[in-house]
C-alpha cells in the first residue's frame, strides 16, 4: 500500500503552535491509551445510549487528527467507506501518513483550519473532534464549519478539556493554548446547542480522569480520598446530532 497523498489548503491557518513537549506527548501510549482510548470508549458507548449502530457512517472525518493515532481507531470502529483526517500541522499530517500505512487502512489526508475545512457542505456522517477545540482560536467558526460539513441527522463525538484543566498551572507550564478562549463544560454545551446541534441530556459525559485532577489521582490512589462531588469539570466528552 502506497502512502496517502496529503492535499494542503491555501486558506490562512489559525492555531497556536504546541509546545516540544506537548508534541512529544501526543505520541506516547500514555496519550494513546489513557486520553484518546478512553475518550473514544465513552463516546462510543454514549452513541449506542442513542440507538445509533456503527455501520450507519460511511464517510468518517477526524477534526485535528494530529498524528494520526485516532485513525485506525475510528476505521476499525465505524468501518467507513471514507475516512479522512485533517489537521493544520504538515509534519503532523506526515506522521499520520506513516500512521495509516502501517495499519494498513485507507484513509485521506487535508491539511486545513479547523475552522476553514476543505470538505463540501453536508458531505460527512461522522465527524470526531478529540481534544482538538482548546487549541483553536476562531472556536465559534469552527463550530459552524462541523455543522456545515455533516449531512442532515449526521453525528459529532466531541470530546474536550475545559478551562479547568487548561489554567491548571502544570498544563500551563507544559502545554501552550489560546487562553482567552477556554470555556467551562456549560460552555461548551451551550456553544455546541446554540449552534444548532441536537444533545440530549444523555449523549453527555463529564468524566473526571485522574490525569485531569490537580493531583493527578494521588489522592484517590493512595489514601482512597474520593474527589469532592463539587469539583469543577475538567473533561467533557459529548454525542451532537444535526437535525434532519
Amino acid at each position: 500500500m502506497q502512502a496517502p497523498q496529503i492535499v494542503k489548503s491555501a486558506q490562512a491557518l489559525s492555531h497556536v503552535e504546541e509546545t516540544r513537549f506537548g508534541l512529544w506527548f501526543l505520541q506516547t501510549e500514555t496519550w494513546t491509551r489513557h486520553v484518546l482510548e478512553r475518550a473514544l470508549k465513552d463516546l462510543t458507548r454514549l452513541l449506542a445510549t442513542g440507538g445509533a449502530l456503527p455501520d450507519s457512517y460511511p464517510v468518517v472525518a477526524d477534526v485535528g487528527c494530529g498524528f494520526g493515532r485516532s485513525l485506525p481507531k475510528l476505521y476499525h470502529r465505524f468501518r467507513p467507506r471514507r475516512l479522512i483526517g485533517m489537521d493544520v500541522d504538515g509534519a503532523m499530517l506526515d506522521a499520520s501518513a506513516r500512521e495509516i500505512l502501517s495499519a494498513d487502512i485507507q484513509a485521506e489526508l487535508i491539511q486545513c483550519s479547523s475552522d476553514s475545512l476543505s470538505l463540501e457542505d453536508n458531505s460527512v456522517d461522522l465527524l470526531f473532534c478529540h481534544q482538538t477545540f482548546h487549541h483553536l482560536v476562531e472556536q465559534e467558526k469552527a463550530i459552524r464549519e462541523f455543522y456545515r460539513v455533516l449531512k442532515p441527522g449526521g453525528v459529532m463525538l466531541f470530546a474536550e478539556s475545559t478551562r479547568r484543566y487548561i489554567e491548571s498551572w502544570t498544563i500551563r507550564y507544559l502545554f501552550r493554548h489560546p487562553m482567552h478562549v477556554q470555556k467551562t463544560a456549560a460552555q461548551y454545551l451551550a456553544l455546541v446547542r446554540d449552534t444548532g446541534f441536537t444533545v440530549p441530556p444523555e449523549a453527555v459525559s463529564m468524566p473526571y480522569l485522574w490525569w485531569s485532577r490537580p493531583d493527578l489521582g494521588l489522592l484517590e490512589r493512595a489514601f482512597r480520598i474520593a474527589p469532592r462531588p463539587d469539583a469543577e469539570q475538567t473533561l467533557i466528552n459529548l454525542v451532537a446530532r444535526k437535525p434532519l
